[in-house]
C-alpha cells in the first residue's frame, strides 16, 4: 500500500520538488493549497488537491489524512521586506504552531518541517547544527519568524510528535521563478543594481527535496539538519551567469555601505508605492554582513545528503528560466 504524505506549500519553488519527488517513489500526496493557487503542476503530478490555509486551524485540519506517514510543512513565507512583516509572522510562526497541533490531532507519523539557514541569525565563524541561534537578535523578520517557527516545532516534539527540521542555505535549481533566479533575469535584462560583497552557502532545490523525503524514515525526531554543501561569493554566482547569459557583470563586487545606501534609498521608494522594492534595507542587511557559511556533514552522513556544484545548480535554474520562456527567445 502506498504511503501517504501531506504536504503545505507545494505550489512554490521547493513545495514542486517535494511533490514531484514522492509521487515518482509512489507515495499517495495529499496538497494543501489557497482557492486562488495555481495547481496545474500538482494536478499533473496526480497529487490529490485539498484547499486550505496554514492559518486557518480548521481547514488544515480537516484536510490533514488521519494517521498520515509524513507532513512536509514547506509552505513558508520568505519576504524580506519589513512591509510584509506582520503578515510574514502570521504565517511562519502561527501557521507552524497550527500545523504541528493538526499533526498531533490526526495522529501523523511524522513531520518534516522546512526552515532555513537564517535561523541561525548572524554568524561570524563557519557553523554546525551545535551553533547557538542569533535569529532574534535579527533585524530581519524572517530569520526571527522562522527561529520562532522551530521553536513551536520543538513544543509539538515535547509533546511526542516525531519531527525534523530541514535547514537549506540559498536553495537554487529549477521551478525558481522568484528566488534566486531574479539574479538571473536581473542579469539578463541588465538591471542588476550591483554585487555585494558577501558569501553564502549554496544547496541544489533537488537534493534539498530528497533529503526531506530521506528524513521521514532516517531523520532523527528532534534534530535540526543543514542543508548546503557549497560556499561560493556573490561575485562568483553573478560571475557565472554573466557567461550562461551572454551578458556583461560586474567584476567587483560593491561596498557594502552601499548596498545598505541602496536599501534605505529604495524603503523610501516603497512608502509611496507601497510594493517592496528590488532591493530592501533587509535584503541589504543579508547581503553585506559577514559570510554565512555552514557545514553539511550531519544531513550527509544521517540523509544521504549530497553537495552539488554551484554551476550546475545555476546552469539548471537558467534552463528551466529559458524553457518557461521567462527569459530569452
Amino acid at each position: 500500500m502506498a504511503r501517504t504524505a501531506f504536504v503545505t506549500g507545494g505550489t512554490g519553488f521547493l513545495g514542486r520538488h517535494v511533490v514531484e519527488q514522492l509521487t515518482s517513489l509512489g507515495w499517495h500526496v495529499v496538497a494543501l493549497h489557497r482557492p486562488t493557487s495555481e495547481v496545474t503542476h500538482l494536478k499533473a503530478y496526480g497529487a490529490e488537491l485539498a484547499v486550505g490555509s496554514i492559518t486557518d486551524a480548521a481547514s488544515l485540519t480537516r484536510a490533514m489524512p488521519e494517521r498520515c506517514d509524513a507532513v512536509f510543512h514547506v509552505a513558508g513565507n520568505t519576504s524580506l521586506w519589513s512591509g510584509g512583516d506582520e503578515q510574514q509572522t502570521r504565517e511562519n510562526v502561527d501557521g507552524t504552531r497550527f500545523v504541528v497541533e493538526a499533526a498531533i490531532a490526526r495522529k501523523a507519523r511524522r513531520l518534516v518541517h522546512t526552515s532555513t539557514e537564517g535561523a541561525w541569525g548572524e554568524q561570524h565563524a563557519i557553523f554546525d547544527e551545535t551553533a547557538k541561534s542569533n535569529a532574534l537578535a535579527s533585524p530581519v523578520n524572517y530569520e526571527r519568524s522562522k527561529y520562532l517557527g522551530e521553536l513551536e516545532v520543538d513544543k509539538g516534539v515535547a509533546r511526542g510528535l516525531e519531527a525534523c527540521i530541514m535547514s537549506p542555505g540559498h536553495i537554487v535549481g529549477k521551478y525558481d521563478a522568484s528566488q534566486w533566479a531574479r539574479t538571473i533575469t536581473l542579469v539578463y535584462r541588465g538591471k542588476l543594481p550591483g554585487v555585494p560583497p558577501g558569501k553564502g552557502t549554496w544547496a541544489h532545490a533537488g537534493q534539498v527535496a530528497k533529503a526531506h523525503i530521506a528524513a521521514v524514515d532516517k531523520g532523527r525526531s528532534g534534530e535540526r539538519y543543514l542543508l548546503g554543501g557549497v560556499w561560493g561569493t556573490y561575485l562568483e554566482v553573478v560571475t557565472f551567469i554573466g557567461k550562461l547569459t551572454g551578458k556583461k557583470v560586474p567584476t567587483r563586487p560593491m561596498p557594502g555601505w552601499v548596498i545598505r545606501a541602496l536599501g534605505r534609498v529604495s524603503q523610501w521608494g516603497s512608502y509611496v508605492t507601497k510594493r517592496a522594492p528590488t532591493v530592501t534595507p533587509e535584503i541589504a542587511v543579508g547581503l553585506s554582513r559577514p559570510p554565512h557559511l555552514f557545514k553539511s556533514d550531519k544531513a550527509i552522513r544521517e540523509l544521504g545528503y549530497e553537495a552539488v556544484p554551484l554551476e550546475v545548480m545555476l546552469r539548471e535554474s537558467y534552463e528551466w528560466l529559458r524553457g518557461e520562456g521567462v527569459i530569452g527567445p
